[in-house]
């Protein structure tokens, strides 16, 4: 394996790709294939995340609430938009509100904003729509997080995979993503 050029027998290592995300690299020909591993991100990282899987998707907050049994407001939505400058940016709610745009371009100083399409969000994040953790992506996101998300101890969110969820502080998330702090709910 190789690592930067040298020769490592460690399977992760940091990796600065916008972000240090432990990832195992896997030689195949001349090329290097990387494999992001959210869960031993989060365990380099020092967060006590808690997985939940199931045999059916968690992809919306409609079916996380049937599988865990939990009210909506337990639930967060990663939802990854591009400002009007072609950024992309992160926004955080809990699952009984919505990301108002208004209030996100507003927080990113931008003129507008949309929801990224399914391309794009494979592309910043790594993961397919309704999978989207709200840590551990492929690139650095700005990372816009509601108020009310940070009222909560534990929430509830995509964990990498449409039939995987993960439990986790909202102080974890803001600051594994450099998260900001505003009202962009409505």
């Amino acid at each position: 394996m190789y690592i930067g050029g040298r020769a490592t027998s460690e399977p992760y290592a940091l990796l600065e790709q916008n972000c240090d995300i432990p990832v195992l690299f896997v030689e195949a020909m001349d090329d290097v294939v990387v494999l992001f591993d959210l869960r031993e991100y989060l365990r380099v990282m020092g967060v006590e995340a808690k997985f939940h899987k199931f045999e059916e998707h968690t992809m919306t907050v409609d079916a996380a609430v049937r599988r865990l049994g939990v009210n909506r407001d337990k639930i967060i939505k990663s939802m990854l938009f591009i400002e009007d400058a072609g950024l992309p940016v992160l926004g955080i709610v809990t699952g009984d509100r919505r990301v108002s745009v208004v209030k996100l371009a507003t927080a990113c100083g931008a003129k507008k904003v949309r929801r990224a399409d399914p391309d794009q969000v494979k592309e910043f994040t790594g993961y397919d729509v309704g999978a989207v953790p709200p840590v551990g992506h492929k690139t650095r996101i700005r990372t816009i997080i509601d108020e009310k998300v940070m009222s909560l101890d534990r929430v509830i969110g995509g964990g990498g995979e449409i039939d995987v969820l993960i439990e986790i502080s909202p102080a974890d998330i803001k600051r594994l993503t450099h998260g900001e702090v505003r009202d962009i709910s409505e």
